[in-house]
């Protein structure tokens, strides 16, 4: 464990942090993990630069606490983490507000990973539900069983209504970026901290417009992978192998300014892509209570 890392992983999909256990899980061996989570309330109006701020109000409250902390230890400057920056991380929707925070407030990040967000980071699966319930004359259960195939590929029946259960609930109680009457959109822009993006090489949301489309707003040290064979949720798919490359970012950004010895990963093996199906039925049952 790397206890130099400072991880803060952003959750703003309630109904969907189920998906990210497994991969949270494998981070965890690597370095300590704060989760983030807002929830959206029924009398708030979905806003992302309104939770972005609060996300702000967090962070600038945790680092004034371990700056008084370090301050009451004694402990000098060189000693502290380096500008008690963090590793941003988040899928979706909370990995747009970690782009949007990075964008504003880089003197605060380490670096910012993505994982299924867009080159057009408002063209998430949201947009296109609500783009296929203007189009088509279908029930909103025909498109959320649409969307369960599109997100999660070809799942046993029961498994693929509790699937659309969770997209529903998260459609009606969470923040999202649209609506039927509006759709949100939000300008790509270069930010200045080191970013990893990652995507699933089969998922049909960020394969909008290619992945060439991130290659303009992308520095030299960032970079861009796909997970071979993943989906929309590739990182509940195949944690170890996510995990993995995750961690390798981070270690080539902390090689020039730590002398952390190398990190034996895990192989990752058949066997978690044979049990992700069982898996995943015993995290939708969790979530649905």
């Amino acid at each position: 464990m790397n206890s130099d890392l400072a991880i803060l992983w952003l959750s703003v999909s309630p109904h969907l942090k189920c998906f990210d256990q497994r991969l949270l899980s494998k981070l965890v061996k690597f370095g300590p993990i704060r989760r983030w989570e807002y929830l959206q309330t029924l009398d708030e109006p979905c806003c992302i630069e309104s939770v972005v701020e609060m996300l702000h109000e967090y962070i600038s409250d945790r680092i004034s606490l371990e700056k008084s902390a370090s301050a009451n230890q004694s402990v000098t400057p060189s000693t502290v983490h380096p500008s008690h920056k963090l590793h941003l991380i988040g899928h979706g929707v909370s990995g747009v507000v970690g782009l949007l925070y990075a964008q504003r407030y880089p003197q605060h990040v380490a670096s910012l990973t993505l994982l299924s967000v867009n080159a057009l980071p408002a063209v998430n699966w949201q947009a296109h539900y609500y783009a296929l319930r203007q189009l088509l004359p279908c029930s909103r259960a025909m498109i959320l069983a649409q969307m369960t195939r599109l997100l999660f590929g070809k799942q046993p029946i029961r498994l693929s209504r509790a699937l659309s259960e969770l997209l529903a609930r998260d459609l009606d109680s969470s923040l999202t970026l649209h609506s039927l009457a509006k759709q949100t959109i939000i300008d790509t822009e270069r930010v200045e901290v080191p970013v990893l993006v990652c995507n699933g090489e089969a998922d049909d949301i960020t394969r909008v417009r290619g992945e060439h489309q991130w290659q303009p707003w992308l520095k030299p040290q960032d970079r861009l992978w796909l997970c071979p064979g993943g989906n929309h949720f590739f990182h509940f798919q195949q944690p170890t192998v996510v995990a993995n490359r995750i961690m390798d970012y981070w270690q080539q950004l902390t090689a020039t300014t730590s002398a952390t010895p190398p990190i034996t990963h895990p192989c990752s093996s058949q066997v978690e892509r044979d049990s992700t199906k069982t898996t995943l039925s015993l995290e939708i049952k969790q979530a649905l209570k």
